[in-house]
């Protein structure tokens, strides 16, 4: 059994379930609806796939290693969290008139207006393909686990493909979960309580980034 793939497994699978601002993302749709909230799911995976790929080609080394390419990407990243921060937050404060389910929210309110399934998976996809930690991330821990006189690149296509798929599943897991709870999660109550920790957290990790740019 190879060792450094068990490892890399290990680590890999922490990675992914951290979470982020990816996670609260997939919460936030899966309050709305299954279908929002997997959609969310797989946009994200797709977004990994983007930095996965990055690396395995060699690009994240050329983006990490130019200050302003760098810097542009940690600008777009930090006003889309931004973006999706804010308007969890007035999501959450819109709900506040809402004492009943969906169904008898005000006609445009966030309940009563889902996210399409089209727009769940772009949010998802580039919340994580706009992270620049992610180049930072995937460059330095994929070369860690290639073994020594083996060729990188088979190595590091199967690290990165195994990174993907654990996403695929681990996601849309939380997905279902959510929307298992449906029932519960989606009291007003719970559900602006969830909106606004998802809001500030988003809008926290955003600042952080735009905080990052400026110091820089």
């Amino acid at each position: 059994m190879d060792g450094q793939l068990i490892a890399f497994t290990g680590v890999a699978a922490g990675m992914v379930a951290m979470p982020g601002a990816d996670f609260a993302v997939v919460v936030r749709h899966a309050l709305d609806s299954r279908r929002a909230g997997v959609a969310a799911a797989v946009g994200v995976a797709g977004g990994l796939l983007v930095h996965t790929a990055l690396a395995v080609a060699g690009l994240a080394a050329v983006l990490v290693a130019v200050p302003a390419l760098f810097g542009a990407v940690q600008l777009l990243g930090g006003v889309y969290l931004l973006y999706l921060g804010v308007g969890a937050l007035v999501a959450a404060v819109r709900r506040r008139g809402t004492t009943g389910d969906a169904a008898t929210a005000p006609a445009d309110s966030p309940a009563a207006r889902p996210a399409t399934a089209g727009r769940c998976l772009r949010q998802g996809f580039l919340t994580n393909a706009l992270n620049p930690k992610a180049p930072v991330l995937f460059l330095s821990l994929l070369p860690q686990f290639v073994p020594a006189g083996e060729p990188a690149l088979p190595r590091t296509l199967l690290l990165a493909t195994m990174v993907v798929a654990m996403a695929l599943v681990w996601f849309p897991a939380v997905a279902l979960l959510v929307d298992r709870l449906g029932s519960w999660l989606r009291r007003p109550r719970v559900t602006r309580a969830l909106e606004a920790v998802t809001g500030a957290l988003l809008t926290t990790l955003g600042g952080i980034l735009l905080v990052e740019v400026v110091l820089a």
